[in-house]
């Protein structure tokens, strides 16, 4: 009819394009459903499992990570060796050069500081996992408040190139104040404490369980961490440097004893850790 308006001659809606996030793709946007990338360094465990699973790809600088094991002095070692060792390494041949040249190398100029660890620290067993290089100052304070004293002190001052503290007692209060000072502090500060903290609240931003597993092996678990939570437990390999080229295949199944020549050798291996040879204490550095 003239005049009327036909339905069908209107255009067609478009479809609307998809809205766009405008925070997607922005750095300081974390989404609880993925890891967070760490603004600061991060130094590599030298485990590949455990790197994928830490935010950052590895152990991060400023702020606190705690290791959580049923018993201290059994598997912080072996879990820490790789990262301490690449922290320090590639220093480590030019050390009397420098020395000649009156110039300390960055990371030899800072030693791995030790508070309060549970054993007396034992340089020939430290060898073996390949820290001979490195310099150690081991802070042995009267108590938990001067323990405490003590890591924080040390965090302030970014005098270490690694601080390691054994603080079973610590409370959450604690635990605070000491990640506050570790935001400022560029080094790695792990605090080792007893598994049943785990129920515990804590400032910690990383915190993992560590224990051993099948021979040459520890099991880790992230229990915390700025991302989603870990589903189970990764298996590393855990073997001393200076027993690896020793074991057999069998060996580091936890099949067979070995013969009584691999047995011999094994034992030569491991003579260094009956002897006692304790760090230089408090304040006090010592070469491994």
């Amino acid at each position: 009819m003239p005049g009327s308006f036909d339905l069908f001659d209107r255009p067609r809606a478009q479809a609307l394009p998809a809205p766009v996030d405008p925070w997607q793709h922005d750095p300081r946007v974390w989404r609880a459903a993925s890891l967070r990338s760490n603004a600061s360094p991060c130094v590599s465990s030298g485990f590949a499992a455990l790197d994928a699973e830490l935010p950052g790809g590895g152990w991060p600088t400023r702020m606190l990570c705690e290791l959580l094991m049923e018993v201290p002095g059994t598997c912080e070692w072996r879990l820490l060796a790789p990262a301490l060792r690449a922290w320090a390494a590639p220093t480590m041949p030019s050390v009397r050069a420098a020395r000649r040249a009156r110039r300390v190398p960055t990371a030899l100029a800072r030693p791995v500081l030790l508070v309060n660890p549970p054993h007396v620290p034992h340089v020939p067993g430290l060898a073996s996992q390949g820290l001979a290089g490195l310099r150690w100052v081991w802070v042995a304070p009267e108590g938990a408040r001067h323990s405490l004293w003590a890591v924080e002190q040390a965090i302030r001052a970014q005098a270490a190139a690694a601080v390691l503290a054994w603080l079973p007692e610590a409370r959450p209060e604690q635990l605070r104040r000491l990640q506050v000072a570790a935001m400022a502090s560029p080094a790695p500060v792990f605090l080792m404490r007893p598994e049943s903290a785990a129920s515990q609240a804590s400032a910690a931003p990383l915190r993992v369980r560590v224990k051993a597993g099948s021979p040459w092996t520890l099991q880790v678990q992230v229990i915390k961490r700025r991302g989603p939570p870990q589903a189970g437990w990764t298996s590393l390999p855990a073997v001393p440097e200076a027993l690896s080229p020793l074991l057999t295949a069998r060996m580091r199944r936890g099949g067979m004893p070995p013969s009584q020549p691999d047995a011999e050798a094994l034992r030569d291996a491991q003579v260094s850790h009956d002897a006692p040879a304790p760090l230089a204490r408090t304040a006090q550095s010592a070469h491994g």
